[in-house]
Parts: structure tokens; sequence; C-alpha cells
């Protein structure tokens, strides 16, 4: 009977959770916890459809890659390339550029599922909210800067054509120019978003955003003179000031808002 005993304690399964010395796959918990390996499994997954829609998206951008290098070449007019290679490449950087913008919001969902089953409910709800506001965000600062700014930043450069002088834009740097001025809008706008989260959760207070205001316009033009690609006053001053202003709309939404 000792025997008998010993030999089921010995084969008795182990607790569930428990991981075995030299283990090295996470056990799943009762309470839905996946293990190592499959966690590793999904991201790949979703990894994978990312992939998939960046792709997907970069085929329809060369599909009508006509039109959108109508649009983005409005501003400047005709362009001109100075390699056979050039347009070719050019052509392949914009469908791929546009693939990832297409795939942005099929990204961000993947990436809150991703972490979704590490959250409680509050949570979750948070960034149900959250998720599309910063996609939404993020395509109102292309959009401002690509329809606006843009058009303002271009006709200055062009303003120093002369009997001696002509702008000819290659398409290469022209597009380089047009990702350096236009993304960082992008995510300039969350700015608001970034200061309402901080404000919820009580890091900072509308006392604080006050507190710092002449900070932020003097750091705001270092912030634009850093992130443009020319270090003229122009284009720095189009890009500091709708930091200034969203800025200014956190501070509204912590202090009236939120009442912090």
């Amino acid at each position: 009977m000792a025997e008998e005993k010993q030999y089921e304690e010995i084969a008795a399964p182990q607790p569930r959770g428990v991981i075995e010395p030299g283990s090295v796959e996470y056990v799943r918990d009762d309470d839905g916890t996946m293990s190592l390996v499959a966690h590793l499994t999904e991201l790949r997954s979703r990894l994978i459809k990312c992939l998939v829609a960046v792709a997907l998206g970069s085929c329809v951008g060369y599909f009508f890659i006509d039109k959108i290098m109508h649009y983005i070449t409005l501003p400047a007019g005709k362009l001109y390339y100075m390699q056979p290679s050039e347009a070719f490449f050019t052509y392949l950087k914009v469908a791929c550029v546009t693939g990832f913008l297409l795939a942005l919001p099929v990204v961000f969902w993947h990436v809150w599922r991703f972490f979704l089953p590490a959250l409680t409910h509050k949570e979750r709800a948070v960034l149900g909210i959250i998720v599309p506001t910063s996609v939404v965000l993020f395509f109102a600062g292309l959009a401002f800067s690509f329809f606006l700014v843009l058009p303002a930043g271009i006709r200055f450069f062009m303003g120093f054509n002369s009997a001696e002088l002509e702008a000819m834009f290659s398409v290469d740097k022209y597009f380089d120019f047009v990702i350096m001025f236009v993304m960082p809008f992008g995510f300039i706008f969350e700015l608001p978003l970034v200061i309402t989260i901080m404000g919820k959760m009580g890091i900072i207070t509308s006392a604080f955003l006050k507190k710092y205001q002449r900070i932020v316009i003097f750091l705001s033009f270092v912030v634009g003179a850093i992130i443009t690609p020319t270090p003229d006053i122009f284009t720095q001053s189009m890009i500091a000031l709708p930091i200034i202003i969203l800025y200014e709309v956190g501070y509204f939404i912590v202090r009236y808002v939120l009442r912090h």
C-alpha cells in the first residue's frame, strides 16, 4: 500500500500554471492565460497578417500609381528624373508608403487584439476609444500637412526662381521631401490625445500645462528645426505652430473637460 501511494503521488499531474524546471513553455492556467509558445505563435500570425495587409495595400497603391503621383506632384508641377531607374524605384517607394498607410488601421487592430487578453474590461473599453482616435488623428495630421502646409512650403521654395535660377525637382528627392515634411504631422496630431490620457491618469494637471507653456513654445521651434528637411525659419514655423495649437487644445481638454 505504501508503494502504491508513493507511485500515485509521483504520477499525479502537476498543478496547472506551474512551470517545471527546464521547461520552455508556460502551461495554460484555468483563467485562460496563454503559454509562451502560444503567445509567440499568435505574434507571428499577426505579424504575417500585417505584412500581407501592407503588401496588398502596396499592390493597390501601385495599381493607382499614376493618380497618386498626379496628386503628390500637384504642388510642384512637373518633375524630372536624373537616372534611368530613378522613376521606377520612386514609384515602388510611393506604392510601399501607400500600402503602409492603407494597412495602418489593420496594423493597429492586430496590435490591439494581441494585447487584448492581458487587459481588464475597463482597459479594453478605454483602448477601444484610444486606438481608432489615434488612427483618425494620425490621418488628420497627414491631410493637414499635405493639403495646407506642403503647398505653402513648395510655393515658398519655388519663390527663389529668377532669371539665373530655375527650380527643377528630382522625383526621388521631391518624394523624400514630401515624406519628411508630411509624416511628422501625423505624430504631432497625437499630442492632444497623449495629453488627455496623461491628464486622465493624473500624471499632469492644467496647472502643470500652464506653467510650461513658454517652454513648450520654445521647444516647438526646436523640434521643428530638428525634424524639418530644410533649415529655414518658415518650414520650422509651419511645424512649430501646429504643435503649440495642439498643446493648447490638450490644455483646454484637461482643464475644462477633465477639470484637473
